[in-house]
Formats: structure tokens, C-alpha cells, sequence
């Protein structure tokens, strides 16, 4: 019996039989957008890859809006130049609600149906053309890659949990510059599909809140290639990270630091960085503004600092509680007291000595010091000069590693 797929997916899927490629849209509640994302998916499939037999897999997680009405009829009688119309399976998953469920029910169908290629996008996106598709799948079918990551243009205030713990952590662990690895659109081989399926942790909260951090995680721990795809704005609904981003920080940042855990014996091991090959021509495109409140940033991390000072200086090295004190009196925190905060949780959540959620609730608050400092200081930058910012605070990540690598090792003797 399938551990995501219900009788009636099943059916589904043995009418189609086989298939080339899949692409897998998870959603919960996404009718207003997803019918959009099916448009451009199925275009891509036709434009791109028409040798190709395609399967378009809506993996839902019980929505209530009509998304799976939408999703059957979206574009049904209409005509595309003769070319035949990929597959569509519409279902709802089984298992806790998720998008990791929702993940592993798609990468089940992948394993079904026996795609060569399959890819991830998801349902609420505003952004996406055909052309995303032929980027996420076309170095998987016609160069074997087993993973391609996106990359975006994104307002220099987006993605701060990306920028300030996503990239540079992964980058300095597992030695592979990889810019969004949390990104959401992914591309992966039949083959990485069908090994991610059978992995035990799908009924843990590694992936069902990190989904995607664990599937870049696994994909390079596992030794697949991997690449980037050029994918210009990915339009979505901008968060500021003083309100809205609490619940995702936790999830993120804590599966991070659980797979830093699991995998510390092969990336303590890595000594260099290497940045993936990138496919795709980059080309000006419009992001939509990001609007931080910093004072609301500020004043969350003040009344963090009351809270959590103590719990701070068991977890913090001298020097680096020495600049949150500084923090805390209004100076910015710079990367490599920050990179030093981040490394520190790591060594003190794989110690297991405080509860992870507690834990986690603590470094809140400086991430929030941290991204205050970050649009401070980026305010006026161009882009281009904000990137550059972020770039060389994953070199200083990166610097920082053998320092890591030294304390946990020293950990781990036994008294």
C-alpha cells in the first residue's frame, strides 16, 4: 500500500502507465494561482521538450478553495498547435499536512510512472514562464545532471533566512556555492527522485517543515551533479521578516542545523568551495520591493535580548556576545560575529543540551539584530552592491569552518 498516494492517484497513474519527464506542483489552497502555473508548465513541457511523453502531478494537501477543481479543468478543450497535451493527475495526498507530503507523493509518482527527469514548482507563483521548465529539466535530460537548483533575482531585502543562514551554511559545509537552496523550483533525475522516495525520514519534521533544504542537502551529500538554472523574478507574495517570518525561520534553520548533525563526517572532511555550472542567459527583470520594518526588527530583538540574555552567554562565545551586547545598545552586527553566532547554535543544538525548539526561539531574535543590520547598511546599494555584501559574508562563513570543525571535534572527546 502507498504511504502518499490514494487509491484513486494510483489509478491515475497506471492509466498513463510511463512517462519522460514530470512535473510536480505541490499546493494547499493555491486556486487563485494555480491554474496560471499549469498554463505555463504545460507550455514549457510543449515548447521545449515535445519528444518528450510529460506528466503535470497536482499533489494537494486538502484544499478547501476548489484548487483541485481549477487544476482539472484549467485549459482543458483548448488547442496547442497540434502538439499532443501532457498527462494531468490531479489527487490529494495522504499523510500529515505538509508540503513535504506533498513533495513525497509527487516523487512517489515519479518513481511510478519511471520518469527520466522530474521537477518541482510551486503553485502560488505569479512569475513563472515556459521557459522555467525547459531551465529545471533540461540539464537533467540532455546533460545528466541529478540536481538543478534556481536562481532568482530578488529584491535585495527578499530572502533574509536564505542569506543569512540558507547560503553561507551550506556553502561552508558541504562546499558547493549554492545561491537558493531553499528556493522551492528544483530539477531532479529519475534516478535522485527514486532514492529520495525510500529515505527514512519522511515522518519527521526534517521533511516535512525543510523540505527543501533537505532535498539540496541530500542531493549533494549524495554526490549528485549538480547545477543552477537561470529563472529571472520569482513574483510572490513578500514577507517582512519581523512578522511573518517566524514559523519558516524554525523550520529552515532547524532542519539545517539537525542535517549539519546527521552529515557532520563527510563535510568536516570538505576544504574547498566550488561554484556549480549555471544554464540560462541572465537578463534584467523586475522584482517586486521588499519592505522591512526595522524598528519592528529592533524591538523584537531587544525584547529577545531580556528574555534570552542568559541562555546567550551559555551558548555564545566571549567575543561574539561581547557584539550582541553592542548589538543590543544599537551598533550593528557584522558577519563575523554573526557567522560565529550561527556556528556556535550549531555545535550547541547537535549537543543536545537545550530543547531544540528553545533553542531555536533564542537565535530568533538575532537573526532578527541581523537582518536590521543588513538593510541598514544595504539601504542605498544597488543590487548589485547588496549581493556583493552577501557574498562576502559567506567567504567569511567559509573562513570560519576549520574554527567549527576544531570546536566540535573538542566536543566530542570524552572528558
Amino acid at each position: 500500500m502507498s504511504a502518499s498516494l490514494g487509491p484513486t492517484a494510483i489509478r491515475r497513474l497506471d492509466e498513463i502507465g510511463e512517462a519522460d519527464v514530470l512535473v510536480g506542483i505541490p499546493c494547499f489552497d493555491n486556486a487563485a494561482t494555480v491554474g496560471v502555473v499549469i498554463g505555463a508548465v504545460e507550455a514549457g513541457l510543449r515548447e521545449h521538450l515535445p519528444e518528450l511523453s510529460a506528466v503535470v502531478c497536482v499533489s494537494d494537501g486538502g484544499s478547501s478553495d476548489g484548487t483541485r477543481d481549477v487544476a482539472m479543468e484549467t485549459g482543458r478543450g483548448s488547442a496547442a498547435r497540434g502538439l499532443p497535451r501532457p498527462e494531468r493527475a490531479v489527487f490529494e495526498y495522504r499523510g500529515a499536512p505538509g508540503k513535504g507530503s506533498a513533495v513525497r507523493a509527487i516523487l512517489e509518482a515519479a518513481g511510478r510512472l519511471r520518469v527520466r527527469a522530474c521537477a518541482l514548482v510551486d503553485a502560488d507563483l505569479r512569475s513563472i514562464t515556459p521557459t522555467w521548465v525547459d531551465r529545471l529539466l533540461g540539464p537533467v535530460v540532455r546533460e545528466d545532471f541529478g540536481f538543478v537548483t534556481p536562481l532568482y533575482a530578488r529584491h535585495k531585502h527578499d530572502g533574509t533566512i536564505t542569506n543569512s543562514f540558507a547560503y553561507p551554511v551550506t556553502t561552508a559545509l558541504y562546499g558547493v556555492r549554492i545561491r537558493q537552496p531553499i528556493g522551492g523550483e528544483f530539477g531532479l533525475s529519475g534516478d535522485l527522485a527514486r532514492h529520495l522516495e525510500v529515505q527514512e525520514v519522511w515522518d519527521t519534521d526534517v521533511a516535512r517543515f525543510g523540505i527543501d533544504i533537505w532535498l539540496t542537502t541530500t542531493a549533494v551529500v549524495e554526490g549528485y551533479r549538480v547545477c543552477q538554472a537561470i529563472l529571472g523574478a520569482k513574483v510572490h507574495d513578500p514577507k517582512d521578516p519581523a512578522t511573518d517570518l517566524g514559523p519558516m525561520f524554525r523550520q529552515v534553520v532547524g532542519t539545517l542545523f539537525a542535517l549539519a548533525g546527521e552529515h557532520r563526517d563527510r563535510w568536516s572532511q570538505i576544504h574547498t568551495v566550488v561554484r556549480p555550472p549555471t544554464y540560462g542567459e541572465r537578463a534584467e527583470a523586475d522584482t517586486e520591493p521588499v519592505v522591512v520594518s526595522v524598528p519592528r526588527l529592533n524591538e523584537a530583538f531587544r525584547t529577545g535580548a531580556e528574555r534570552h540574555l542568559e541562555r546567550w552567554r551559555r551558548i555564545v562565545s566571549a567575543h561574539a556576545m561581547a557584539e550582541i551586547e553592542r548589538a543590543v545598545n544599537g551598533a550593528p552586527l557584522e558577519d563575523e560575529p554573526w557567522f560565529t553566532i550561527v556556528d556556535d547554535y550549531l555545535v550547541a543544538y547537535d549537543a543536545g543540551e537545550v530543547e531544540a525548539g528553545l533553542l531555536l526561539d533564542s537565535l530568533l531574535p538575532l537573526y532578527f539584530a541581523r537582518t536590521a543590520s543588513f538593510v541598514e547598511r544595504t539601504r542605498d546599494d544597488t543590487p548589485e552592491e547588496a549581493e556583493a555584501r552577501v557574498e562576502a559574508g559567506v567567504d567569511v562563513a567559509v573562513a570560519l569552518k576549520p574554527s567549527l570543525v576544531e570546536r566540535w571535534a573538542f566536543r566530542d572527546q570524552p572528558a
